[in-house]
């Protein structure tokens, strides 16, 4: 079984692992950075491309190479390439999953921290009108960072990011002290995040709705111990994407690889 997987997840090594000890198969994995692919190699893909790719070369890997489905495990606001990824699928007829983790259960949690909002732009205007003073922890990512810093000051802004260079690149673009980024090696403890926050003096945080593997409870439980507001970004709906393309584990991922082959 030839797969072509759409990476740079958590999720994404999960499967790639769970494939390789349960099938026979060849995996392809593409991220958008080195250090995603690096991950995808140690998790045990064949073979990675390490940059983002346009919409005809997938399709040409894929006719090219007689890939037998295409998997996307990309993060859950990468909409735009599960967008493409899905229109790809139909257009070669090919079999198409898409690995979505499951939205966080806050069940048993305290919300009345959070404030949602539907993009970075809202996040951005509603820190601006609300929150006026201490600092802002931005949990969310490199590339969400500009749509922010629109509507707040540099002085106050605090990035958690991979230590990568484009990263770094990013931050320096946007003016960003390099004493006021906190380099990020995968999710936080609670611990950790109550640190950050007493540390950086924070009035705020945002963070996207990225389900349990990303830590989004464990910030949200350390913003109630810390009396910090949360400022959510919920996730993108994708019109495009049917109920039955989609899967939230491996058990249901076994179940279409096995309707497929």
């Amino acid at each position: 079984m030839k797969i072509f997987l759409l990476g740079g997840t958590k999720d994404s090594i999960n499967i790639i692992d769970h494939i390789k000890k349960n099938y026979e198969s060849y995996i392809l994995t593409t991220t958008t950075t080195e250090y995603g692919a690096k991950l995808a190699i140690e998790g045990g893909s064949d073979e990675t491309i390490a940059r983002p790719l346009p919409k005809d070369e997938i399709i040409k890997i894929i006719t090219e190479n007689s890939f037998d489905i295409l998997i996307d495990a990309t993060h859950p606001f990468a909409s735009h390439i599960t967008q493409t990824s899905v229109s790809i699928a139909h257009e070669l007829k090919i079999p198409y999953m898409r690995f979505e983790r499951p939205a966080t259960n806050l069940k048993n949690i305290e919300t009345s921290h959070i404030h949602y909002v539907n993009s970075f732009d809202e996040a951005g205007k509603l820190i601006r009108n609300e929150f006026l003073s201490g600092n802002i922890l931005h949990f969310a990512g490199a590339n969400t960072m500009e749509e922010i810093l629109k509507y707040v000051s540099v002085d106050r802004f605090y990035p958690r990011i991979l230590k990568v260079e484009s990263s770094i690149e990013k931050c320096k673009k946007l003016g960003i002290d390099p004493s006021h980024i906190i380099p990020m090696n995968g999710a936080a403890s609670l611990e950790e995040n109550i640190k950050l926050m007493e540390k950086y003096d924070a009035s705020v945080m945002i963070t996207k709705e990225s389900g349990e593997v990303g830590g989004v409870i464990e910030k949200i439980e350390a913003a109630n111990e810390s009396n910090v507001a949360v400022v959510m970004i919920q996730r993108p709906k994708i019109d495009e994407l049917k109920k039955n393309d989609i899967v939230s584990n491996l058990d249901e991922l076994d179940i279409k690889l096995k309707n497929f082959f």
